[in-house]
């Protein structure tokens, strides 16, 4: 299994509590987890405005985006590796992207259900 990166923000108390369900999950510590409002990272040649509004990861040296950013990340953890396999299907990926961005849509409305 390979390396990942995940850029999140850590201003949204969903991606919060997401991204501390993958630590506990990552127990082989093979996920890199930069938090985007807190944090620079030099190395990331994406916009900081654009990490906020979409998840990003990168596996291999592939920066991916939306679902495909959670089935990579998925991929880095052993009880996660068989839906982040199976996002390789571009009918699975596509499926997993129409909700993420429906998702995106509710992600204010939940924000404040939370804060």
């Amino acid at each position: 299994m390979s390396r990942v990166k995940v850029w999140y923000d850590g201003g949204c108390p969903l991606c919060l509590r997401e991204i501390a369900l993958m630590r506990r999950l990552d127990r082989r510590g093979r996920i890199t987890f930069v938090d985007v409002a807190a944090d620079a990272d030099p190395s990331c040649p994406i916009d900081r405005a654009e990490l906020l509004a979409r998840f990003h990861a990168e596996e291999d040296g592939v920066i991916h985006d939306g679902a495909a950013a959670f089935a990579a990340m998925w991929r880095a953890i052993p009880v996660l590796r068989p839906l982040g396999l199976a996002a390789r299907s571009p009918g699975v990926l596509r499926v997993l992207e129409a909700a993420y961005v429906r998702f995106l849509e509710l992600r204010p409305r939940l924000q404040r259900l939370l804060a």
